[in-house]
């Protein structure tokens, strides 16, 4: 694929971050079915929102718009990752899956943060 061919779905944060998801859909489904509208629902929202707004910001025409879904993308991971201590608050997952998962949102974290300095150096 030539490189003007590359799409999102090429980038490495994007692919992070939609492994990110996966893994938030595979832990909740675990929890308590009466966090089926609340935690679990939150949790999955905030971890579709990361590749979904990466997408998204690829897609606009100018860099300051771009900057804008990627900034949105970010603010989701801080917002997973405070849902995570919470749910490892209330028992619903142990240390170790905490840090696992906590582990793979800082990896997406740094790899979406150089994206986005990438980006700021196009405007």
């Amino acid at each position: 694929m030539a490189e003007s061919e590359k799409t999102y779905k090429d980038l490495n944060v994007w692919q992070e971050a939609r492994k990110l998801s996966k893994d938030i859909y595979s832990l909740t489904s675990e929890f308590p079915k009466e966090e089926q509208f609340g935690l679990i629902n939150q949790m999955r929202r905030c971890a579709i929102s990361v590749p979904s707004n990466i997408a998204e910001g690829c897609g606009r025409n100018y860099p300051k718009d771009s900057i804008q879904f990627f900034h949105i993308s970010r603010r989701s991971l801080y917002e997973l990752e405070t849902q995570l201590y919470l749910s490892f608050d209330l028992n619903y997952i142990d240390q170790t899956k905490l840090n696992e998962v906590l582990l793979s949102t800082e990896t997406t974290r740094k790899l979406l943060s150089g994206f986005i300095r990438y980006y700021q150096k196009l405007k």
